[in-house]
């Protein structure tokens, strides 16, 4: 299956094979086809996500997304090599402009591009976009547990 010209390869309860978070906090619903060390996610809004407040997603749950969307990634690779996904922590948000807060019931599309890998760290940068309109842009520090 297909969605905005992008190949799904995990959706739903299938989601949990590539990132350790677990119900309510699951901040993916769909995973595409990455494009090298590009990953793709999207995620659409429901009113008893956490980090819903007064009808919009939170600044702090677009970085959440982001941050799942590189898990994923991560979770992929590893599984394409028989691994089990790794967990990864943020070590630190930089970089990051706020434009506009996503609503409940709407859709987001999210894309992370690793930057940099350095043995158990990597810089990532992520954007969130809405209807081709940016939400949200940052880097994020990420360690790997190994």
């Amino acid at each position: 299956m297909k969605d905005n010209y992008r190949e799904i390869l995990f959706s739903g309860d299938e989601i949990l094979k590539l990132i350790p978070q677990r119900p309510p906090f699951v901040f993916i619903d769909k995973f595409y086809m990455p494009l090298a060390d590009t990953f793709f996610s999207s995620l659409t809004i429901t009113p008893d996500n956490p980090f819903v407040k007064e009808g919009s997603m939170q600044e702090s749950g677009l970085f959440e997304n982001i941050a799942q969307t590189a898990a994923a990634g991560n979770g992929y690779k590893a599984r394409v090599n028989n691994a089990e996904p790794p967990l990864g922590f943020i070590g630190a948000i930089k970089k990051s402009r706020l434009y506009n807060l996503p609503v409940s019931g709407s859709t987001i599309q999210t894309r992370v591009k690793i930057i940099s890998e350095l043995m158990n760290a990597m810089v990532a940068e992520g954007e969130i976009f809405q209807e081709n309109n940016i939400l949200l842009s940052c880097q994020l520090n990420i360690f790997l547990k190994s």
